[in-house]
């Protein structure tokens, strides 16, 4: 009866794979500092937490699915934004262009808070790669980095929709 049901829904959650990603992040997901990313608008009415948390779920999936190291890209893209300001109105938090310094000032934050695997540091410090001018070094940096060009296209798409 169950097989017949699932059959019936074509149900494609991945059970399995969900708890993988939570394993990978579970410590970071908790900490007040990722959950203060909720407090910041990235793009639109998506949160920084919101946004960097689909960068982190797809980067993890890709990186899986090539045989990468995906619990480095999932916590990476987890902390990819960690720039704890709004960069929207909030000038003062730093110095020069808002695209090019967050992913010092993410690095930074990260690394007070967090013990970082050299995977992680350069996914975190070159996301905006081509502006970080420095290329990434992994492959896993350039699954996240284009991930997120992706989820802040969508995002940024769906904002333009509403108006």
């Amino acid at each position: 009866m169950v097989e017949s049901i699932k059959s019936k829904l074509s149900l494609k959650i991945n059970f399995t794979l969900e708890k993988e990603y939570c394993e990978c992040v579970w410590d970071l997901i908790d900490h007040e500092k990722v959950k203060l990313m909720k407090k910041y608008m990235q793009h639109g009415d998506i949160s920084c937490y919101d946004h960097s948390l689909h960068v982190s779920n797809i980067s993890f999936r890709v990186c899986k699915k090539l045989g990468l190291d995906h619990c480095s890209a999932a916590r990476g893209g987890l902390l990819h934004d960690l720039f704890l300001y709004d960069w929207h109105t909030d000038s003062k938090s730093y110095t020069g262009l808002h695209g090019f310094v967050h992913p010092g000032i993410a690095l930074k934050n990260a690394n007070e808070y967090f013990s970082l695997n050299n995977i992680e540091k350069d996914i975190i410090e070159k996301h905006m790669w081509p502006l970080t001018l420095r290329l990434p070094k992994y492959k896993e940096s350039y699954v996240v980095l284009m991930v997120d060009k992706y989820c802040a296209l969508f995002e940024t798409w769906n904002l333009i929709k509403k108006y």
